[in-house]
Parts: structure tokens; sequence; C-alpha cells
């Protein structure tokens, strides 16, 4: 079936068309019809299988139908994310479908000047993408009202509720019309999680596309195991080799991050980060730089991890191996997107041999293990540019880091 085939406003078929989809996901497949209808829905799909257009092309559409007949103004929908990275995309992927629309989303989140979000909020919108923390705030100011939503959404809600937003959720829903429509998406979920999501739903329409594989076969991911302290030399072979490939690469904290790129940028790599202590401007000039290319490597934390549709991302590397298992697939699923290939290698230590026993669980299955012998393993190091790099150098910066932490430290006691 195509999309031209389906029965939504010809304004949606002409900006799927110039976006060049010609025919819906399987997700976007058996979510759309009962969206249209106004049925509720519990959707798990892998990441990057277009859970966004699923809900956003029906949601269009239906506001798009009531606007045309004179329907009230107000905020139709909500959709509730848990990060500000994922609003954005989100708000992106509704202003493209809706071009030829009369329909208006908008995202509000923290970290940003609210006297802008507050404007816009009053100039009137149909489309509100939000996370909780902002979204509550100005709603219990008055800014936003939510007494003629018709559709709420959660969106990777299994990472909302986790990060405890359950009990505002649930206050949320209070606030909402009894009579609407709730949707619920994520690429994973647990028996706790389902319980929470079945008590939000009324009848849901249960959509779940390859349940047993959470990794999208279009993805080719394998484990190394290296040494902890080489693993930057790897990293920098594997970038060395694959000059022309943009290359999303994971690490476990902002300090580390920093590190990683300096430690890129000792052998002639460059390389830029992404993390929770960069102020939303830079985060978001980052994310435009390696979107267009001009930067080939981020180095990010789990902050990235979800709901970042950047183009092109050839690799991703997990430098180290994430805390949470559910990550894991969030932070593969960041390269082979949609119906492209992608390749994920993890860098494992003997440190992490457990934590990678627990991703394996979740999965089902084990990780394809790329061999290296011995001597692969030491000319990997040899042959690093580090490994000719001027040895002063590199301890006054090790110092000069030293330094910088300790300062840090020492601010936040007073």
């Amino acid at each position: 079936m195509k999309f031209e085939d389906y029965h939504i406003a010809e304004e949606i078929k002409i900006s799927l068309s110039k976006m060049g989809f010609k025919r819906p996901t399987d997700i976007q497949y058996k979510s759309i019809p009962p969206v249209l209808k106004g049925e509720d829905v519990l959707a798990i799909a892998q990441t990057g299988t277009g859970k966004t257009a699923a809900f956003a092309i029906p949601v269009i559409h239906n506001i798009q139908v009531r606007k045309i007949k004179g329907r009230a103004e107000g905020i139709k929908c909500l959709i509730m994310v848990p990060t500000r990275e994922l609003a954005v995309q989100i708000n992106k992927v509704f202003e493209e479908l809706g071009k030829h629309t009369n329909v208006k989303s908008y995202a509000v989140f923290g970290g940003v000047e609210e006297e802008p979000q507050i404007a816009k909020l009053e100039k009137g919108i149909d489309v509100l993408i939000a996370t909780p923390g902002r979204m509550f705030d100005l709603a219990s100011r008055g800014f936003i009202n939510l007494d003629r939503v018709e559709t709420l959404i959660l969106d990777e809600a299994d990472r909302m509720l986790d990060m405890g937003f359950i009990n505002d959720i649930r206050g949320l829903v209070t606030k909402l019309p009894n009579k609407r429509q709730t949707l619920f998406y994520s690429a994973t979920i647990n028996e706790v999680i389902k319980k929470i999501a079945y008590s939000l739903v009324k009848n849901a329409i249960r959509i779940q596309i390859s349940p047993k594989d959470p990794v999208a076969k279009n993805i080719d991911h394998s484990v190394i195991h290296i040494n902890m302290d080489d693993k930057r030399f790897f990293l920098e072979r594997l970038i060395k080799e694959n000059e022309e490939s943009k290359v999303l690469v994971f690490v476990r904290t902002k300090v580390r991050a920093e590190r990683v790129v300096k430690a890129m940028e000792r052998v002639g790599v460059v390389a830029d980060s992404i993390h929770g202590d960069k102020e939303q401007s830079q985060r978001k000039k980052v994310l435009d730089l390696f979107s267009k290319g001009e930067v080939k490597v981020l180095i990010a934390t789990d902050v990235s991890a979800r709901g970042i549709d950047i183009p092109g991302v050839e690799y991703v590397v997990n430098y180290d191996l994430p805390d949470l298992s559910e990550n894991y697939v969030h932070r593969v699923g960041r390269t082979g997107r949609g119906k492209a290939k992608g390749r994920a290698v993890s860098f494992c230590s003997e440190q992490e041999k457990e934590i990678l026993a627990e991703i394996e669980s979740f999965l089902g299955k084990d990780i394809k293990r790329i061999a290296i012998d011995n001597e692969e393993y030491d000319h990997t190091i040899d042959f690093s540019a580090e490994a000719h790099a001027d040895w002063k150098s590199l301890m006054i910066e090790h110092d000069e880091n030293e330094k910088q932490q300790k300062l840090k430290k020492k601010k936040k006691k007073y």
C-alpha cells in the first residue's frame, strides 16, 4: 500500500511526496489506521522504524479536518517526551509533514529562555511537544491550557517513566478531558512499564514490531574486547579507516566525553561533544554541524541516545557500554535509520563484562564477537599517532585536566 492510497489530507500527501516517502514502514502501516479512527494505541517498535511519522500523519490529518470544519482553537494534541533533543526532532517532523496544512506545532523544553516560548503559546498552536519540567511549570502558571486536548501521546514513554515522571504523568491525566485518545510509543518496554501503560489507555490496540529482536535487522552490531586504556587507539583506527563516514561515539559521562574529544584531537581527528553540561544553543549547533557532515565525529552521552534522527550515521561506537541495557538498543539505533544499513561496534573492557552479559540477556541473544589476535592488537597501538606524540605535552595536558576538575569541585562547595 502506498501513502497516496490512504484517506489522509492531500496537503499531507504533498509533504510526504516531497520528503521522498512513498510507502509506510511496518509501524506506520499498522499504526496509522487506528489512530485515524481515534482509538488508543500501545506501540512497541525498534528505533529508526518511523514511529514519529506513525502518529504525526494521522494526528495532523485529524486536526486539519477539524480546523476546516471550524472547530474551536486551542491545543488539540499534547506530546510528552523525555528530552529536549527529542522534542525538537518531533516538532521538526510535524512541521515538515504539516507544511501545507493549517496545523501549527511547537516544542517547549527547559534550558532556554521561557519568554519566547510563552509568546509563541499565546499566539496559539494545535500540537504541543514538551518535556515534563517546562510543561508543568508553564501549565501551573496558566500559560498552557489543556482543556481542549483530544490526543495525548507519550513518546519514549518508558524512559520518561523511568526518569521518575510517573506521578507527574498521572497528575497530568487528571487535568485532561476524560474523553480523549491516548497513544503510547516506545522502542523498549518491561513488565512494570507495561502495567503503567495499560493504566493510561482504554481498550488499546497493541502493536509490536519485531519483538524478539529489539535491534533492527539492518544494523550489523558487534563487540570487541579491548583494555580500558587502549580504547582510544581502536577508536582512532576505526575513524581513520572510515574518514568519510559519520561516526557517533557514546561514552558514560560528561567528563569522559571531553577527554575522548581531546584524545582524538591529539591524533589529528576533529571531533565535538554533546552532553548535559552544554547549553541548548551549543548542543543544537553541534548537532547541526554533525548532521551536515561538517563534523564527522560526535562524542555523546546517553542524553543523545533517544529520538535523535541524524541522517547518514554510518557507525555507532559504544566506547563505554551503557549502564542500562535498554540504552544499548537506543544507542545502536542511531544508525541504520529507516531502510539504510548501519554498523555498530562496542568496546568491552574486562571491567564491563558483567554489563555485556546483562545487555545480551536483555536482547535474548549473544552479540557477534570480533576477534583480534595479539599481533593486530599491538599493531593498532604501535601505529597510533599518539604513540609518537611528545610525552611531556601529554603529561602537561593531563595535569591541566586534573587542575580543572579540582577547580570545578571547589566551586561546587561554595
